[in-house]
């Protein structure tokens, strides 16, 4: 864990809520992770997630160390596991596993737009009541928009099936230790 002093002003989502608040220059943050371009801290009022536009507020060592490494374009056409392979930057705040190896992402699918690929994702979260599924659904989408030959990008979070442990990719369990 690294300790830090925030140098200036910044918004952070609560987690799990979700809710967006100011954490204010000289506050002093604990990165707990830093994982897909944005760093979940702990303060002595709990936890929170700060964006990857936000990093600069971490100090410029510590932003350009937790920054994402820059998207890789995919040679040729746009394909499926283009697609997968950019939601595997994509992390649940509070768990150190990409949202494709938690099991969260149920359904993807392909079409045909103006100017491109539009892309229908359908995922789900850990928990019913965590307030983060919008923070953590825009993620997806913005990953999956920045693909090149994607138009556009729609991330649905459902409920059915009811999301368990065991869906958990047999990679995500080794990272969380659980084999």
């Amino acid at each position: 864990m690294s300790e830090l002093t925030l140098t200036r002003d910044c918004k952070a989502s609560v987690i799990p809520s979700g809710d967006i608040v100011v954490l204010e220059r000289g506050a002093v943050v604990n990165v707990t992770q830093a994982l897909g371009g944005n760093v979940t801290v702990r303060t002595p009022m709990g936890l929170f997630r700060i964006d990857g536009g936000d990093l600069d507020a971490l100090g410029p060592e510590a932003a350009s160390r937790y920054a994402a490494a820059p998207a890789t374009a995919a040679a040729g056409p746009l394909t499926e596991d283009a697609l997968w392979e950019s939601l595997k930057g994509c992390f649940d705040p509070e768990i150190p596993v990409n949202i494709v190896d938690l099991g969260l992402i149920y359904h993807l699918a392909l079409t045909d737009g103006a100017k491109g690929k539009k892309v229908a994702v359908k995922m789900t979260l850990t928990a019913q009541g965590c307030g983060m599924g919008p923070v953590i659904a825009g993620d997806a989408k913005a990953k999956l928009e920045a693909v090149p030959g994607v138009e556009s990008a729609e991330v649905e979070i459902v409920w059915d099936p009811v999301w368990n442990p065991r869906m958990i990719s047999e990679e995500g369990r080794q990272q969380l230790g659980l084999e």
